[in-house]
């Protein structure tokens, strides 16, 4: 059966603003940290909290993040940089890629960890809250790596191959040879977990970092997978490349945590902030505020009010009675038939 190339590899993969080069790999990780704040905020507001905290969270997060994933590239491809041949001032291009996840999510969450400090907020919670828009914005930074040409694939004769330009194939490859698109492998992955993690968190109200244990779970699962169909050079232990022992060391570890957090404390977080930095309650209603000495006062205007409308009232019906007495002594007074049935009405009119 033919072979038919479904993904082309982009041509260009950075732009020039007069003399500042744009890059598609930053701008896809620019994109992919946007839409994790957007996410995370929506969630943590749904939570309860307060939205504009992930911001401030983010501040100290997406630094930490991207100082760990290139520590991590440049202590696992140390010969690349610091070896024979190597230029080890590379080892600051982050430009040209090269970010590990595992070290950008490990020092990431010590970026969270210090933000939630600053902020009096609790660890979890917060955790919970951001975690499926990490996995969005890490299948978001795998099209960095498409428009990079790297990171993909063992070659392939299936219909959605990819074709790499000639400077980025491995050596001795023949033309035309089509690879595994493993950059959208784990895009998809990443998206349709991210997915099934906010609907079992929906359904089974996930709290105090079981959604955490449940992403990096999930993670793991796919990342795996899609690790064992790379041909990127790689350590190997066992025959097996570093990141698949990662991964499922991880992925174990995870899913331990998960249901040991499970049967420890179900159900979700009710308290979002640390001891003593919850924000101080809403002042009560001004009339709470007014003092003894004025209720007494309102109270002694009130009486008089009351007592000035019964005097009235006690006035009215002695004029009354005096109409009545009089109409008594004269004659066709009361008992005189018609304007007897009339007379006291005029007190009634009063």
């Amino acid at each position: 059966m033919p072979v038919v190339s479904l993904i082309p590899s982009p041509s260009v993969g950075v732009w020039h603003l007069g003399p500042v080069p744009i890059r598609a790999y930053a701008l896809a990780i620019l994109v992919g940290i946007i839409v994790a704040w957007w996410m995370g905020a929506r969630r943590y507001a749904a939570r309860g909290g307060q939205a504009d905290k992930i911001l401030d969270i983010a501040i100290w997060a997406v630094p930490f993040g991207i100082v760990g994933g290139r520590l991590y590239h440049v202590l696992t491809d140390w010969g690349d940089y610091f070896g024979p041949g190597g230029h080890p001032w590379r080892a600051l291009a982050i430009w040209e890629g090269g970010l590990g996840v595992w070290g950008a999510v490990a020092l990431g969450a010590v970026g969270v960890w210090l933000g939630t400090r600053q902020a009096g907020l609790r660890l979890a919670p917060v955790a919970d809250a951001v975690a499926p828009g990490v996995l969005v914005a890490q299948g978001i930074g795998r099209l960095g790596n498409w428009f990079n040409q790297e990171l993909f694939g063992k070659p392939t004769t299936l219909p959605w191959g990819l074709r790499v330009d000639q400077a980025h194939r491995p050596a001795g490859a023949a033309p035309g040879t089509l690879y595994q698109p493993t950059f959208l492998y784990e895009m998809v992955w990443d998206f349709l977990a991210a997915g099934l993690l906010m609907a079992i968190d929906k359904k089974c109200k996930l709290g105090h970092g079981r959604v955490v244990a449940l992403y990096v779970a999930l993670y793991c699962a796919g990342r795996g997978c899609v690790e064992m169909l790379r041909i990127d050079p790689a350590h190997h232990i066992l025959g097996l490349r570093l990141n698949v022992w990662t991964a499922g060391l991880v992925g174990i570890g995870a899913l331990v945590c998960f249901i040991v957090q499970s049967h420890r404390r179900p159900g979700r977080d009710t308290e979002l902030y640390r001891p003593g930095r919850a924000p101080a309650t809403p002042s009560a209603p001004a009339a709470a505020s007014v003092g003894s000495d004025d209720w007494a006062a309102l109270r002694g205007e009130g009486d008089h009010a009351a007592s000035s409308t019964r005097e009235k009232a006690d006035r009215v019906d002695a004029v009354g009675e005096t109409d009545r007495a009089d109409d008594a002594g004269r004659p066709g007074g009361a008992g005189s038939g018609t304007e007897a049935g009339i007379r006291p009405g005029r007190a009634e009119d009063r």
